[in-house]
């Protein structure tokens, strides 16, 4: 059953200014556009503004601009995204595990559980493991060889998690991650064959981190894996061998970072970002989508490269003219030599 709150208690909660009726009562969030009787609702961006008028919620959180045009009650914010972001919160129906240790968890030798460890079906153990209090194991997951786990920690179900590995405190994993597993290492031989490099390294990952489904975090070579504190991970990254990510970065969907890469604190890396191995983004770096990375940037703002989607035939018209650039270039420089030439003679 869905919480209920007032609006005077959500606009505490969100420490916003209230403009209208406290004692309203707010069962759900919802979109602005499909918002009904009961709910409250968000506006972030002026291109919603023809929805504000005509919504249907009993409250919506804006900024202060917008509140005269808002026909029900306000909560007004600078921030209004972070402020649906506190209220979803307060909504949020993710279905709590079970309590305890279920009976067909296997465990190794010497484990160490705090208090109100709650660990699923299933789920498999190794020696010397140390799980701190308040942390959920989903099903499936297993935990290797003298990991340490701090508190308050969530690991959805069929996570991996290697050997050797140190999580902070207040970290959500989620299902089909894996954490500590071999860096792509290998050398040739004189008959061109290759031959693996033990990857000795760990993986250390700080408080607060978020990690997405089908992740997977590379344990070091020699050194290790660093993830610091409030990092946040979207689904399938990867994210190779020596990485050191600064705290409070963030990185969506389906980048893939390179071995011995250093990211700074407060990046932001957009989908499908490619970063190339052994080079360093310093604090602040924004790379938008699509955007492949093979040198360090060492001055923060927003980076891009490659080509926006365009219509079938307008980008083999591109293509065919990026082909003859090379001609082009060859072309201008004649033209500049000989220009050159005939005011020498001159």
């Amino acid at each position: 059953m869905s919480q209920t709150y007032s609006l005077n208690d959500i606009a505490k909660h969100l420490n916003a200014k209230l403009i209208g009726d406290g004692n309203c009562k707010i069962h759900r969030i919802a979109s602005l556009e499909k918002a009904k009787s009961g709910d409250i609702t968000f506006l972030t961006h002026k291109n919603y503004e023809p929805y504000l008028t005509a919504t249907q919620a009993s409250a919506v959180i804006l900024k202060e601009e917008f509140a005269v045009k808002c026909p029900t009650n306000v909560l007004v914010m600078k921030d209004p995204y972070l402020g649906f972001a506190k209220a979803a919160q307060l909504f949020d129906e993710t279905p709590k595990p079970a309590h305890g240790i279920h009976p067909t968890v296997v465990f190794g030798k010497d484990c160490t559980l705090a208090e109100n460890v709650s660990i699923g079906a299933h789920c498999v153990i190794g020696d010397r493991v140390s799980i701190g209090k308040n942390s959920v194991i989903g099903p499936n997951t297993t935990i290797g060889d003298e990991t340490i786990m701090g508190e308050n920690n969530l690991i959805y179900a069929n996570v991996s998690i290697y050997h050797h590995i140190v999580i902070g405190s207040d970290c959500i994993i989620q299902s089909n991650a894996v954490i500590g597993s071999d860096g792509f290492g290998m050398a040739k031989d004189d008959y061109h064959h290759w031959v693996k490099i033990p990857q000795q390294g760990r993986v250390i990952i700080g408080n607060k981190v978020e990690i997405g489904a089908s992740t997977t975090i590379d344990r070091g070579a020699l050194e290790d894996t660093v993830i610091e504190d409030g990092v946040k991970i979207d689904n399938q990254v990867q994210i190779a061998h020596n990485v050191h990510i600064g705290a409070h970065t963030a990185i969506a969907g389906c980048v893939g970072i390179a071995g011995s890469v250093t990211i700074g604190k407060h990046c932001i890396l957009a989908g499908g970002v490619g970063i190339n191995g052994h080079i360093t983004l310093c604090d602040g770096v924004i790379i938008t989508a699509m955007t492949g990375v093979s040198k360090s940037i060492t001055e923060p703002g927003i980076y891009s490269a490659g080509f926006p989607a365009a219509p079938h035939l307008t980008w083999t018209k591109q293509c065919a003219r990026i082909k003859k650039l090379e001609d082009l270039i060859q072309r201008v420089k004649n033209l500049e030599k000989n220009s050159h030439s005939d005011e020498l003679e001159l």
